[in-house]
């Protein structure tokens, strides 16, 4: 049996435990926060992400940024003091550049690695509907496939790194849908439609909208599917990767300082709340 590690559970994180589970009940888990690894009620609970990855044959890690993918990875007691023949998989969204980065050290360590970041929402993990892009070389990425397939469907993109540079293309996407959507949510009404039959036509033209009615509607933008906050990590290492490449994106700058101010009042809330500045009287939302 495929032995399995998770470094990160938090909302994604723990969706793919909870569903990897199902091929490795003993899966080791590793969080920053242990009680919140616990609390999945799944496989064992190891105290460092050393502890976590030592024996697994694949290693996934869903983690929040590029800081916390690298302290998970290189930081004290990090997974790679474990010199094994690991394959890591790794999900967050923390740019290809960290990918290089992370790549050299794994095989000084041995292992081998591929990025695979997930397009679609932690409930579509738990279902296994899930988009699941990968970058890596393709016996690497043969070898993780059936792990990966449990999560939803499983596309090969290209070379290492290929998968974090199209989930910063696709991320810029629904930045630029959500806050669109938000401004014709409004301007819509303005004009005299009714906001139910506004949303209707919106979520017709972009399917992702469908499960935020209740943002777009009813200002409600907890629990967050998707912090604004992310969002914005997530769009501004977009923009970093577009620069780099010389790609002109006047658009999505603009998005990005939308976001940015979203940012500032309701960094917590779901990305529904982008609404809010097109509503000078919606609530005032929570950025605890």
């Amino acid at each position: 049996m495929t032995h399995l590690a998770v470094l990160g559970t938090g909302k994604m994180g723990g969706a793919i435990a909870r569903r990897l589970a199902e091929i490795d009940p003993d899966i080791a888990l590793w969080n920053r926060t242990q009680a919140r690894a616990a609390a999945l009620g799944i496989g064992h609970v190891a105290a460092t992400p050393a502890d976590a990855v030592r024996g697994a044959d694949i290693v996934v890690s869903s983690l929040t940024g590029p800081d916390a993918v690298r302290a998970a990875y290189l930081g004290p007691g990090g997974a790679l003091d474990v010199h094994e023949p690991i394959l890591y998989v790794e999900m967050s969204t923390a740019g290809p550049e960290l990918v290089d980065e992370l790549a050299s050290r794994v095989r000084e360590a041995g292992g081998r690695l591929v990025d695979a970041p997930i397009l679609g929402a932690p409930a579509a993990v738990e279902s296994g509907s899930a988009a699941v892009l990968v970058g890596g070389e393709a016996a690497d990425v043969e070898k993780a496939r059936p792990v990966l397939a449990r999560l939803g469907e499983v596309r090969h993109v290209g070379g290492l790194g290929s998968a974090a540079r199209l989930k910063l293309v696709a991320n810029s996407m629904l930045a630029t849908v959500v806050v669109a959507a938000a401004e014709l949510q409004v301007a819509g009404e303005e004009a005299g439609l009714a906001p139910d039959q506004v949303f209707w036509a919106l979520a017709r033209i972009a399917p992702v909208l469908a499960p935020r009615r209740a943002g777009y509607l009813e200002d409600r933008h907890q629990p967050a599917q998707f912090a604004v906050r992310d969002l914005r990590k997530d769009v501004h290492l977009a923009l970093h990767l577009f620069e780099a490449s010389g790609a002109a994106v006047p658009l999505t700058t603009r998005i990005s300082s939308r976001v940015d101010d979203a940012t500032a009042q309701w960094a917590n809330d779901d990305i529904t709340a982008v609404i809010r500045a097109y509503r000078p009287d919606a609530g005032a939302g929570s950025n605890a």
